[in-house]
């Protein structure tokens, strides 16, 4: 037996993927009909179709925004707003057209006209009168207010929401893709919203427009049938004041249901139910209510000259369903309580809801960005990137540094100053420093063309001398040749360089062991060898520290771990094992201080001074140190100082140069007085560079 397959496009279904692939053009052509019915005259047969149409669409969309969880749902609505006034507009065009020249208006109108009026114009007038009021006045007004509300909060909003995005990304908590959707959400909303605002407007001009051509309809009608028609003044009133009561009640019913509909899309909040199962939920939640209720109706039965039996079956049906929803409470908490009953017989203590989240909290955040009041322009201000760009700087780091950065939490802090930001690490502050509100910073590069009027001040990443200067003599600076940063630039410097300058402190275990488990993926021979076997996890966080400390990237874990792991059987001193891995990283290291020419300028320790270093190390339980006397120390860190500013005013940067014995425990010395002078072996010096000596300290 054999089964034929039902086409796709066969039945129901098909007829609807049909409609929707050919939605644009469907809706290009009613445009077109709405266009011809303002221009063309109409049988009644067909205007009678199109005023049910109207009808029906307007109870579908009452209908679709009960069903709605949030407004964004029926994002369209605005434009479904003004296609709907639109075309019940150009119905009453063609009615009007047919009332006037032809004196009737199809049956649909006819039929509205003779069982509202029932005979009496003064009835038909009230009610339809009734009808505009209540759309107008009522609900067009309050749907109006509430859009207008709704789009001036959701505008200012905006900045708190993307900041809170931007938060959440630069967190890690959601994705790129996640926070491009989000932010997508929060402009379609702000969209939403601002055109609510105005396509209320439309709904009012409609209540209007319906109130002129009724009397445009009922003064023109009865023109026409005494002038032209020859009829009596009391036929013509009867017969065109039935049409034109029809047309307006066949209008502004659809009209209401219309202006109902965007009362409630945009009182809808965000929901996870439909509005009727929410108004259940909420309104029944408390059963005192109908109680309360119930009985103060039935207290209104006992009033004499008031009907008892609407009252007491009101009063009645309100205690019965309050005493259903106590017995269903009782029967819930009863439910509850057997449930915990049941949760402490048995042994397995049960934590309180929330506990993991506690102890979480308890964690201090491994980089901490707190900011003064003044500050958070640079956040939820419309253009501020200050998350955009730290997530940036925390890409670039991880690429230059070869580790993952910690998540950094940008916060206010009422206790700071307004215009100044503090840098933490794991709750200790590492940095400091204070914008000047209107200014930006001109740092003198060493060539500017002459002095600059402003407020002076240190570049806090760098220490070097800077002006404050306002915002206006931007150019100015600039062509004195002065390097300019607006504030952002400079908060956003500061923080990198001090993650730059702890990197190795931010570097975890954990992280180590993600490194280690991506590097097994190409690399798995060194790292079976060596971790685990020549050395712990926690030996290789330390090497991979003292690396980091002195800005040297651990991005070729390959080759640290390969040349450590050939001295590891010698030594587990963790800073000879780093000193083995810079001479693996030779080149790395030495590269950032080449010129051309492949020349590196460098200052050189006296042949006395480097065996006096030497000969003071001191070999202890907690390994080498350097046993120097303080007041000699402090002496070569002053000469060392002088060579370093001496060079810098000829435009030289040199690296400190010595044996790999003392380089360690010298780069320890200086690192106070002299953080940014790197300090280099001999034995990371490759083949073919020139070493240029621009200083021998000589103390």
């Amino acid at each position: 037996m054999s089964t034929v397959a039902t086409p796709p496009t066969a039945g129901p279904d098909g007829a609807i993927t049909r409609i929707m692939r050919h939605s644009d053009l469907l809706a290009a052509v009613g445009i077109m009909v709405v266009v011809a019915m303002l221009i063309v005259p109409l049988p009644p047969a067909l205007l009678d179709l199109f005023i049910t149409i109207n009808i029906a669409g307007a109870i579908a969309v009452v209908v679709a925004t009960l069903y709605l969880k949030r407004a964004l749902d029926l994002s369209v609505f605005p434009s479904l707003l003004l296609l709907s006034t639109i075309f019940r507009l150009a119905i009453n065009v063609s009615v009007t057209r047919l009332v006037l020249s032809e004196g009737e208006a199809g049956s649909v109108v006819h039929a509205f006209g003779e069982f509202v009026i029932g005979g009496n114009l003064v009835v038909g007038l009230v009610v339809f009168l009734i009808l505009v009021v209540i759309q107008f006045v009522v609900v067009t007004n309050g749907a109006g207010r509430v859009a207008e509300v709704a789009a001036r909060f959701t505008l200012d909003a905006m900045p708190g929401k993307q900041m809170a995005i931007d938060a959440d990304l630069n967190s890690g908590q959601i994705t790129e893709d996640q926070a491009r959707t989000r932010r997508a959400e929060i402009a379609q909303e702000a969209d939403f919203y601002g055109a609510m605002d105005g396509a209320s407007k439309f709904v009012k001009g409609d209540a209007i427009a319906a109130i002129i051509i009724t009397l445009i309809n009922l003064v023109g009608g009865l023109a026409i049938g005494v002038l032209m028609n020859k009829m009596s003044f009391g036929d013509a009133a009867h017969h065109y004041s039935l049409l034109t009561i029809g047309d307006g009640l066949a209008a502004q019913v659809p009209a209401l249901l219309i202006s109902v509909a965007t009362g409630i899309i945009v009182t809808r909040a965000a929901s996870d139910g439909d509005l009727g199962s929410d108004l259940a939920r909420q309104v029944l939640g408390q059963d005192k209510a109908p109680l309360v209720a119930g009985g103060l109706v039935l207290a209104f039965a006992m009033i004499p000259g008031l009907p008892k039996v609407p009252f007491v079956l009101v009063g009645g049906g309100l205690v019965a369903v309050g005493l259903a929803l106590r017995k269903r409470r009782a029967g819930q908490a009863e439910e509850a309580e057997t449930q915990r009953l049941a949760l402490e017989a048995t042994d397995v203590p049960q934590l309180p809801a929330g506990a993991e989240i506690g102890v979480e909290a308890l964690a201090p955040d491994p980089l901490e960005l707190a900011i003064g009041y003044g500050l958070v322009t640079l956040v939820d201000r419309p253009g501020g990137t200050l998350l955009q760009r730290i997530s940036h700087v925390r890409r670039q780091l991880a690429t230059e540094l070869g580790v993952i950065v910690p998540p950094v939490r940008v916060h206010d802090e009422p206790g700071l100053e307004p215009n100044g930001y503090v840098v933490r690490m794991r709750g200790g502050e590492v940095a400091r420093g204070r914008l000047l509100a209107g200014h930006h910073l001109a740092m003198d590069p060493g060539d500017a063309a002459g002095e600059l009027a402003g407020v002076p001040t240190t570049e806090p990443a760098f220490g070097l001398p800077a002006v404050w200067v306002a915002e206006g003599a931007r150019a100015e600076a600039e062509a004195l040749g002065y390097t300019v940063v607006d504030g952002e630039s400079v908060v956003v410097t500061h923080l990198t360089e001090q993650i730059r300058r702890h990197a190795g402190e931010l570097l975890t275990r954990q992280a180590v062991r993600g490194l280690v488990d991506g590097l097994k993926e190409h690399n798995a021979a060194a790292v079976e060898e060596v971790v685990g076997d020549a050395l712990t996890l926690g030996e290789l966080q330390r090497v991979l520290q003292r690396l980091l400390a002195e800005g040297v990237s651990v991005r070729d874990l390959g080759t640290i771990v390969e040349a450590i792991g050939d001295r590891a059987r010698l030594t587990r001193d963790p800073d000879l094992l780093a000193e083995h891995a810079r001479q693996a990283l030779s080149r790395q290291i030495t590269a950032p201080h080449l010129d051309a020419a492949q020349r590196m300028s460098a200052l050189a320790l006296d042949p006395g001074v480097e065996q006096e270093v030497a000969g003071a190390l001191v070999q202890t339980p907690e390994g080498e140190v350097l046993a120097l006397d303080p007041a000699r120390a402090q002496r070569i860190v002053v000469a060392l100082k002088d060579d370093v500013d001496r060079a810098a005013r000829r435009g030289v940067h040199p690296v400190l140069l010595c044996s790999s014995r003392v380089r360690r425990h010298l780069r320890r010395l200086v690192e106070q007085a002299l953080p940014a002078l790197p300090v280099c072996s001999y034995n990371e010096i490759g083949p073919g560079i020139d070493i240029e000596t621009v200083g021998v300290i000589q103390p």
